[in-house]
């Protein structure tokens, strides 16, 4: 049997805790007029603030946002060196906020912890509801394919965007719309580690085929490479996973000024690099010894006709909330930045940074359209931590370090030390945070498990 799961079922008893936890301040202007940012010491008693943020009942939209690897430490060297320490990030602005817990499970075992998960597994439990191993795809401890809550919401008659600056078939976006017992199942050429799950063998395919033939209204990112791979049997054996598509009736981008021009009468694929999309952010990479201090710079290598992950946020709920309105119905829409923990992997701390603070870009401009629909639940939150800490400039770290200087004007020291310098660094166990705005939000305050979040949002949408 499963791991108990702590099921967040409090609007009401949450109500007196709530008033004595630790929350995001609400926007104001700070001295250098970014309205996300003021400080700590400003906020004043925030009783009725905290009080009037819970709502309960149902949900039109719900905006879930991801930010890969994006722990506390993360989250805390971002608002440092773009902010300040005084400073505040638009992801801290949302009014509820908690810590969920990210084991994954044992193959074959889902008794057993596995106390280090991988976005295969994480992105499942929120997905699906139920633990299960690293490396898997909305399929449960045995490999049983598991509904999603893209497929839920779908089923319901929602409107749905998949969303995210990785390849979409990547582990974050794949689990919303693709079941395979193996993450690395990009495309039909890829299926050794899934020979049940191909198509040659009776199989739903690999997760590009799922993901079309899931067909969420709008589904942007990188990852053209593997939609350029032929179908291997079915109605479209012989024709690329793009043909597959465009049968499907999807609208197909490749840069921003085709994401502008997209129509909301017909589902939307962008797909806007080969590979995963590049990072905003540039700058020395951390080292056995530390660095000089410096500071990062845009990355050169940032195509001009690449949208950010801001822009196809906006497309995204621009299009969906177009075209619900004819059928009546609200949307599901998953946004991950995800390359904070690709950065984090490689000991970047400037990508790093860049990519989260373009994560909070997105935020912003979901949480300016949930301001004005009220109905809108936004969650954010991430699938693990990661290695990034910030440490004494002083301290004899034996791993790799880097020195930034911040929007404060003094020196921050990151250290990546999770394993051997020049390997990959890993994740780490930890809680992370999640954070709310909207009807059903209280359901993330305090110490919840990932699996929660699933029960919140389909609650919230009805589609349990």
């Amino acid at each position: 049997m499963n791991l108990p799961r702590t099921r967040a079922r409090r609007l009401t008893a949450v109500a007196g805790a709530l008033l004595v936890l630790t929350a995001a301040a609400a926007p104001a202007v700070a001295s250098n007029g970014d309205a996300t940012e003021r400080s700590a010491r400003a906020m004043g008693d925030r009783t009725s603030e905290v009080r009037n943020a819970i709502k309960g009942g149902k949900a039109r939209n719900v905006i879930l946002f991801i930010g890969d690897g994006m722990g506390d430490s993360e989250i805390t060297i971002a608002r440092n060196y773009a902010r300040g320490a005084e400073g505040r990030l638009a992801l801290d602005t949302l009014p509820l906020t908690g810590d969920y817990t990210t084991y994954s499970v044992q193959k074959g075992n889902p008794a057993k912890p596995d106390y280090v998960t991988d976005s295969a597994a994480s992105g499942t439990g929120w997905a699906t509801g139920s633990k299960t191993y690293n490396g898997a795809i909305s399929v449960d401890a045995y490999g049983n394919a598991l509904p999603t809550i893209l497929e839920l919401a779908k089923r319901g008659g929602y409107r749905t965007g998949d969303v995210t600056t990785a390849e979409v078939q990547d582990a974050t976006p794949a689990v919303l719309g693709a079941h395979v017992v193996d993450r690395k199942c990009y495309g039909p050429d890829t299926m050794a580690n899934c020979p049940a799950n191909a198509k040659e063998n009776g199989g739903a395919g690999s997760i590009s085929e799922q993901l079309v033939q899931t067909r969420p209204d709008v589904l942007l990112g990188g990852g053209s490479a593997s939609f350029d791979q032929k179908v291997r049997a079915g109605k479209f054996a012989g024709k690329t996973v793009l043909e597959q598509a465009t049968a499907a009736g999807y609208q197909v981008v490749g840069d921003a000024a085709g994401l502008s021009k997209a129509r909301a009468d017909k589902p939307l694929l962008g797909l806007f690099a080969k590979g995963n999309l590049p990072v905003q952010w540039t700058g020395p990479g951390a080292k056995v010894g530390g660095t000089p201090a410096s500071t990062c710079t845009p990355n050169p290598a940032l195509p001009a006709t690449q949208p950010k992950l801001a822009d196809m946020t906006r497309k995204a709920i621009e299009l969906l909330d177009r075209q619900d309105r004819r059928g009546g119905k609200g949307f599901f829409l998953q946004v991950e930045g995800a390359s904070i923990d690709k950065q984090d992997h490689a000991a970047d701390p400037c990508g790093q940074i860049g990519e989260t603070v373009g994560f909070d870009e997105a935020v912003a401009a979901g949480m300016a359209f949930a301001r004005s629909h009220p109905d809108t639940l936004v969650v954010v939150t991430a699938d693990h931590g990661h290695t990034s800490q910030i440490i004494p400039a002083d301290a004899k770290s034996p791993g790799q370090t880097a020195t930034l200087i911040t929007h404060d004007g003094v020196p921050m020291t990151i250290n990546y030390a999770t394993n051997t310098p020049g390997q990959s660094q890993e994740h780490t166990g930890t809680q992370v945070r999640i954070a709310g705005y909207g009807p059903q939000a209280a359901n993330v305050v305090g110490v919840t498990n990932q699996t929660d979040l699933f029960d919140t949002i389909t609650r919230a949408l009805d589609v349990r």
